[in-house]
């Protein structure tokens, strides 16, 4: 027996994070009804809060460049600060097993030289590269026919060189170089503005996090979606607005039905009838969903080929950031098989002291949690001393382990896939229309590149509720 509860609404949003969430502001002000299906039992998609030593630490989407716009005006509107990330002293780097303490990057001059070479002739590239339908450039197919590994080989990269970019590759795809594509690389640095500006803290896309974690900018958007009035609504549509809530958690969508005239879109308790939908997933997760009629076939093949890598956090509290007190900044990078980047997200100078940890989830997510805790721990203790291991507290969060949505941040998208299927990226198809910071032409994979999808689907599907396309 079908128990599901049928509502009717213009629009149905599928997925709460903010690329779904920012869509569902955007059509309610215009003056339309929206429902929005969540199949997690919380709001916020890849933007998770944990907690270790009482302190609520970013598991998913942490950082906020200076140029993101969207989301300072976001924050700004829900009354949300920004703190700087820690970025004073000196900087760990340990590859091979030897550790160095050096300003910047510990590394020896020539290496720093053969990475800055292979970094300009690769902003070279990126630079003569379209964002919109980059598909076409007529260097495309070439770009796209390997992977950052072999193109890096080509280069004659020194092993050191190697090993940083490999780092470079797994914070951002989840993936080692090999795994993805020249072109997928090429185009995601260009939606962020550069090389030189994704790699930095100060002044690039580490540069703030939020004051307390980035869920409050999800929890306060679905908040405000959910007591939302239009000013033309009557009394009786006020009142069931405060009744029934528009944002429904614990509603993995299973079905969506298309025909001339509307969109059904169900989960095992909700069916909604609506005009259009707004499927905000990823092209990987979108195929849990069963279409009907069918996707055409280059949609399928988008989602096999929009894999997700995979990308894990943990966090390590201490009594207070006793690395400060050697005038360490407690960034630290590594070619380590567990533990390849670091970075000091205490709260207070006066502690707790937190690191927080990527690791690779290749050789960390398939361990029970005493050996993941294990591993994390020997390696801070080789990167920052033996003080590393008085800890008061630990945690760890694998995101290729999750049970709802698994992968990394970003696609991990290999040779050949961006030249057959990019173009399919965010096309609609009859009145299904798609959202998700993979789909940004600007900033991609990142907090203001999913408001920014969010923001052109709800423009798409008004354009067609007022008949202006």
């Amino acid at each position: 027996m079908n128990t599901a509860t049928d509502r009717t609404a213009d629009v149905v949003i599928v997925g709460a994070g903010l690329s779904g969430l920012t869509s569902a502001d955007q059509l309610i002000r215009a003056g339309y009804e929206v429902v929005v299906l969540e199949g997690r039992d919380r709001v916020g998609g890849r933007i998770r809060t944990t907690e270790i030593a009482d302190v609520p630490v970013d598991a998913g989407a942490t950082w906020v460049a200076p140029d993101h716009d969207e989301v300072h005006a976001l924050a700004a509107r829900l009354g949300i600060e920004l703190v700087p990330q820690f970025h004073q002293g000196k900087g760990v780097i340990s590859l091979g097993g030897k550790r160095r303490v050096e300003s910047l990057i510990a590394l020896a001059p020539w290496v720093m030289a053969d990475i800055a070479r292979v970094m300009s002739v690769l902003q070279k590239c990126v630079d003569e590269m379209p964002v919109e339908r980059s598909w076409e450039h007529v260097r495309a197919e070439r770009w796209d026919a390997m992977s950052f590994g072999e193109w890096l080989r080509r280069q004659r990269a020194l092993k050191q060189t190697r090993s940083f970019m490999r780092m470079v590759c797994l914070v951002h795809w989840g993936a080692p170089p090999s795994d993805v594509s020249l072109f997928n690389v090429m185009r995601y640095i260009k939606t962020l503005g550069g090389l030189a500006h994704m790699l930095a803290v100060e002044g690039g896309d580490q540069q703030d996090r939020f004051l307390g974690t980035a869920h409050r900018l999800a929890r306060g958007l679905a908040d405000a979606v959910d007591s939302y009035t239009h000013p033309d609504a009557s009394v009786e549509k006020a009142a069931a607005g405060i009744d029934v809530p528009r944002v429904l958690v614990d509603s993995a969508v299973e079905h969506i039905t298309t025909d001339d005239d509307r969109v059904v879109v169900e989960s095992r308790t909700h069916r909604i009838c609506a005009r259009y939908v707004i499927v905000t997933a990823s092209p990987m997760h979108r195929a849990a969903i069963e279409f009907s009629p069918t996707l055409p076939d280059h949609h399928y093949g988008l989602a096999r080929s929009w894999r997700l890598g995979a990308l894990s956090k943990a966090f390590v509290a201490y009594d207070h950031p006793f690395w400060r007190d050697h005038g360490l900044s407690g960034e630290g990078m590594s070619d380590d098989d567990t533990v390849f980047l670091t970075f000091d997200v205490s709260p207070d100078p006066a502690g707790p002291g937190i690191l927080m940890a990527f690791c690779d989830g290749r050789g960390f997510d398939a361990h029970p949690p005493f050996e993941r805790r294990r591993r994390v721990i020997d390696h801070l203790a080789h990167l920052y001393g033996d003080r590393a291991r008085n800890i008061i507290d630990y945690t760890d969060f694998s995101w290729g382990n999750d049970s709802f949505a698994p992968g990394g941040p970003n696609p991990a998208v290999g040779p050949k896939a961006w030249t057959g299927f990019g173009p399919y990226l965010h096309e609609p198809v009859g009145r299904i229309h798609w959202a998700g910071s993979e789909t940004a032409d600007q900033f991609s994979g990142t907090m203001n590149g999913a408001i920014l999808s969010g923001q052109r689907a709800a423009t798409e599907v008004v354009t067609r509720l007022e008949g202006r396309l």
